[in-house]
């Protein structure tokens, strides 16, 4: 699709609201749960992070598409946002380094999504009315059908989505490295296996449904439990295993919904956020040292602090809404943080986590 050739588009939300722009990457119709993310860079590695499997992204940013993309910036085999939703959208790039233009990038992954839009009133919606479903359609462009096509679109409560998205098969990562982490793949980044390479760890991933057992057999250090996409009160399956664990009193690092499946792993409860945390300048605190720090964030879900039985000791917390951000098994080797310290794309002032896992098992 050339500059000057745009074909129309609309965006509608599962409450009948809807906004005309102008189609990008293939044209066709696309459906989820739409969600912002206010983050300044990085698109690539949001369209590719597994956690987004399910959901249309609305990139508050003004321009995308202006760097192109590039094989090495992407945090998974493929595009897993089901959408995206944009303002001022370019064909071109600007970058030398990078493989191809986004357009193609997106034409080559089947990808379908909008510009155009007015991005400011769509999130100022979202963000009064709370996360709903939404259609994009650059093909059918009968309203009325689209507002009714919006509402048979599964709501992301109760909904189990990581086994879409995570490795079939096992892998090993920097064989000989001098730390062993098993990584449970509930949809992890590819960022999380390098913070753990280059702290010299020989790192086996394992797909979502692997048991204790199985995994135990290798004879890890530690056990780092991924972040990904759904609502984590749908998986009885990891819950069991984080369970056992922690029981056997392993190191345990989770992030995101590794940090969710922990809490219920413990007897505590998750719910659903009102618009959820996406992007990359959200503040949290860390309880335990006083100091403060800039994060990467992307989740729907949380873990309900009055729901704690007194075995686990939350470490951090979110200094926007005061919302769970960080936990820790009492008299355990398990921790977890809610927000991504391997932040790609964002700041890097939450490394230091990994330091701490990577201490922990020497």
């Amino acid at each position: 699709m050339s500059v000057i050739d745009k074909q129309k588009a609309y965006l509608v939300l599962q409450d009948g609201t809807y906004f005309e722009g102008n189609a990008i990457g293939k044209i066709g119709t696309t459906t989820g749960e739409i969600a912002f993310n206010t983050g300044m860079t990085g698109y690539q590695e949001v369209f590719t992070d597994p956690s987004y499997y399910g959901q249309i992204v609305i990139m508050t940013m003004d321009h995308i598409g202006n760097y192109g993309a590039r094989d090495l910036d992407s945090e998974s085999n493929s595009i897993k946002i089901s959408g995206l939703v944009c303002k001022n959208y370019s064909p071109m790039h600007s970058r030398n380094m990078a493989d191809s233009s986004l357009n193609d990038y997106f034409i080559e992954n089947d990808f379908t999504g909008i510009s155009d839009v007015d991005t400011r009133e769509v999130v100022r919606h979202i963000r009064d009315a709370g996360a709903m479903n939404a259609i994009i359609s650059s093909e059918i462009l009968d309203l009325e059908k689209l507002k009714s096509m919006v509402l048979d679109v599964p709501s992301m409560s109760g909904l189990e989505l990581s086994s879409k998205v995570w490795s079939k098969k096992s892998y090993e990562v920097n064989e000989g490295g001098k730390h062993k982490v098993a990584l449970l793949d509930l949809g992890s980044k590819e960022n999380i296996v390098k913070c753990l390479t280059d702290r010299d760890c020989h790192v086996k991933v394992y797909p979502g449904d692997t048991t204790y057992n199985e995994m135990k057999d290798w004879n890890p250090d530690g056990f780092m439990i991924s972040n990904g996409p759904g609502d984590p009160s749908a998986m009885p399956y990891a819950v069991k295993t984080i369970q056992e664990i922690v029981y056997a009193d392993e190191k345990m690092f989770g992030i995101c919904l590794g940090s969710q499946i922990l809490a219920q792993a413990q007897g505590m409860k998750t719910f659903k956020l009102h618009r959820g945390h996406r992007g990359q300048n959200h503040p949290v605190k860390n309880l335990i040292t006083g100091k403060s720090e800039i994060t990467s964030q992307n989740h729907g879900f949380a873990i309900d602090p009055d729901s704690n039985n007194g075995s686990v000791e939350i470490t951090h917390i979110n200094l926007n809404d005061d919302t769970v951000e960080g936990i820790r098994v009492k008299d355990k080797s398990a921790f977890a943080v809610q927000y991504h310290p391997e932040a790609s794309p964002g700041p890097h002032d939450s490394r230091y986590l990994f330091d701490e896992f990577v201490a922990l098992m020497a």
